[in-house]
């Protein structure tokens, strides 16, 4: 079976893109979509209260996902 890929889409016009505040912790979602064709949803706390930390992490992350695909 081939591995899930990673579809990023991105509102440039939106900083926080990917990310969601949950009274005041900083996550990280996004969508995988499997080879069988279902979808997984994918939510990781970043440990941070601070949105420009939040965005650091979650760059960072999403660019080790796309590296592995």
């Amino acid at each position: 079976m081939s591995s899930p890929r990673l579809i990023l889409r991105v509102n440039q016009k939106n900083a926080n893109h990917h990310l969601w505040n949950n009274n005041g912790n900083w996550w990280l979602h996004y969508t995988l979509h499997m080879p069988d064709t279902t979808k997984k949803r994918i939510r990781k706390s970043l440990c941070t209260k601070d949105v420009n930390h939040a965005r650091r992490l979650r760059d960072e992350q999403l660019a080790a996902l796309e590296c592995s695909n």
